[in-house]
Order: structure tokens, then sequence, then C-alpha cells
């Protein structure tokens, strides 16, 4: 047991220099502050937790995956109470955030108020999904850099095979946030310090993808060429083939797909408020 920023930490007896992995594990130190800042808010009269606030009692990391020297995943519970013995669910995989990208192609004989674009998904192995063929929007996660735009810009280029400039990258993500804020409402959930991006899983893992989405027009003939395209870093155990589907199909041909159902909706909503 060691304390880590004021709490109470239990480490697997395995993890040697606990506090040095602790601290240089973005993700586990992101949570902590996110969650500070939450339970900090119940302070406030108009907080629906204000009249017995939970606490964070203590946590307990219960496994780390390790990337080379540094921590990839971690799984841990937490304690979070309030005086009443009243308790909060808190087992928690920690990963940190990702992006994924809605690339759209347009045959260049499309007029510029037609709506035919086409979506270029992945199709890849996915063994958590249990899946050797799980269709999906190309997604990656974020290094250590916490460079978003670039990270989406590579992946783009390693899994689709094209290359695309950070300044052609729009990020639906934060204009939803942003015309959500023009509400100017005075929610309470609104004060929490929580990133402009979508949860895939909020009920067991901290992920958070920020969603891009890109154009690029191309001669209509030029779309068959991409159907079943072999693309994906091999030497890294990608194994992916691309598939192209109509932008009006994509609700149902990505409908298994968080990433994929989440930009759809973002770009439609934000396409209703003339925000793109």
């Amino acid at each position: 047991m060691l304390t880590y920023r004021g709490i109470s930490v239990s480490t697997p007896d395995s993890l040697e220099n606990a506090e040095s992995h602790l601290e240089s594990f973005k993700p586990l130190n992101s949570w902590i502050d996110t969650l500070t800042k939450s339970l900090a808010l119940q302070s406030h009269a108009s907080h629906p937790f204000h009249s017995d606030p939970y606490v964070l009692r203590n946590v307990t990391i219960q496994s780390c995956d390790f990337w080379g020297n540094r921590i990839g995943f971690m799984k841990l519970t937490a304690q979070i109470s309030n005086s009443a013995g009243e308790t909060l669910p808190s087992g928690c995989l920690l990963r940190g955030p990702s992006v994924a990208m809605l690339v759209m192609l347009i045959p260049d004989d499309v007029p510029p108020d037609s709506d035919e674009r086409y979506v270029v998904l992945t199709v890849q192995p996915r063994t958590p999904a249990g899946s050797l063929t799980f269709v999906e929007l190309p997604a990656g996660m974020v290094d250590g850099s916490g460079n978003f735009k670039g990270v989406a810009a590579k992946e783009i280029e390693e899994e689709l095979g094209i290359t695309i400039r950070e300044d052609e990258l729009t990020c639906l993500s934060e204009l939803a946030e942003a015309s959500r804020e023009e509400r100017n409402t005075d929610a309470m959930y609104e004060k929490e310090n929580l990133p402009a991006a979508m949860f895939p899983s909020a009920g067991g893992c901290d992920e958070h993808m920020t969603i891009y989405s890109a154009e690029r027009r191309i001669p209509r003939d030029q779309l068959s060429e991409w159907e079943g395209r072999l693309t994906g870093e091999r030497g890294s155990g990608e194994k992916i083939t691309l598939k192209v589907v109509p932008m009006k199909d994509l609700w149902k041909e990505g409908a298994r797909d968080a990433k994929a159902l989440a930009a759809l909706a973002l770009w439609q909503g934000l396409r209703q408020e003339n925000k793109l």
C-alpha cells in the first residue's frame, strides 16, 4: 500500500517501482484529475449528492499490461462511498484516449449540392469481440504526446493508405461540444472536466474517442479500387481489408461499431445546424 496524490493505493506485488509507473501512466492521472473535480462539485447545493457526498476512499490496482517498459492497460477498482455506506460501481479498465475517423469519398462528377458520398470502413480481426472480420471506422490510440489530430492523420495513412493533412481534418467532437455550450445551461454535469469525446463503454472503461471527419474527391472509377484493398501495419499484427459503403447505408453497415454510429450522428446533427 502506498499513498499516491493523497490517495491510498494498493498495487500488485509484481509491479516493481510502482510509484514511478503510476506517475508515468497518463490515463491514471487523467482519471484521478477528472474524478477529483467531479467529486468536488458535490459541494454545490444543486448537486444530487450534496446532502451525503461520496468520497474516494482508496484504489486497488489489480493488474497491468505492459507495452515494453511502460503500462499500456491498467485494471483497478476504487472504493467510493458516502457516510451511509452506499457505494458506486467502480471497476475500471484504464487505457486512455483514442481517435476515430469518418473518411468520406466523393465522386468528382457529383455536384456540390449532392449528398452522394461514400465512407471507408475497415474490416479486421477484433479478438475482444470474438470476430475476425469486424467492420468499423478506422481508429487508433493516442500516444503520450496528446497530438490527437496527428494521430488521426497517421492512422488514416496507415489503415486507409491515403495521406490527409492535419488541417484537412474536422473535429466533429469539438464542434458538437461548442454547439452544446451555446445553450449556456448551468447543468451540474456540464461543469465536470470531461473531454469533448465519445465514451463507448463508460460503465467499465475510461477510453474516450475524439471523432474527426475528412472528405476527398476522387474519380468515380476509383471507388471500386478501394473495395477489398489490403492495408494496415502487418508488422504490428494489423490485417485490414477496406470496405466502401454509401453514406446513406452507414447506419446499418456499421451498426455494431459505436464509433461509426457516433460519427454519423455527429455529422448529421452538425449538418442540420449548419455547423459543417
